[in-house]
């Protein structure tokens, strides 16, 4: 075991020690379009982003383990044949979209605010 463990660190040493396979590839130039440089996003980012919201939500899932569904895992420990499966708290984040800030309506994806009992929507100026 000793032996296969110094040959292993020995050929570990020599790789590393090797060059590269591969040369080095230098940054491709921005293409140009039209003879214009690539237009930048920042200016239509600077005028979404406001409208991005942070959602943070609290609630509760069932959490059914899958050993427990086992006849034979719950026999094996002397478990009861039915139990109900236990509740417990949970936290996410997700992100959302203001698509009517008058009437307080943001849309996001399902899956981030179902199971809650709490919901906080958080704007990029910390207004809640």
């Amino acid at each position: 075991m000793r032996r296969v463990l110094s040959a292993l660190v020995l050929m570990s040493g020599v790789a590393a020690l090797l060059p590269p396979l591969h040369p080095a590839i230098a940054a491709a130039p921005i293409p140009e379009v039209g003879g214009a440089a690539v237009p930048s996003l920042a200016p239509m980012l600077a005028r979404v982003l406001p409208g991005v919201v942070n959602i943070a939500v609290r609630g509760k899932v069932r959490a059914e383990n899958p050993l427990l569904q086992d006849p034979f895992f719950r026999r094996f420990f002397n478990l009861p044949q039915h139990s109900q499966p236990e509740e417990r708290e949970t936290q996410a984040t997700g992100s959302g979209v203001v698509v009517d800030a008058a009437n307080g309506y943001v849309l996001t994806n399902g899956h981030v605010v179902e199971n809650a009992i709490r919901i906080e929507v958080t704007t990029k100026d910390n207004r809640r």
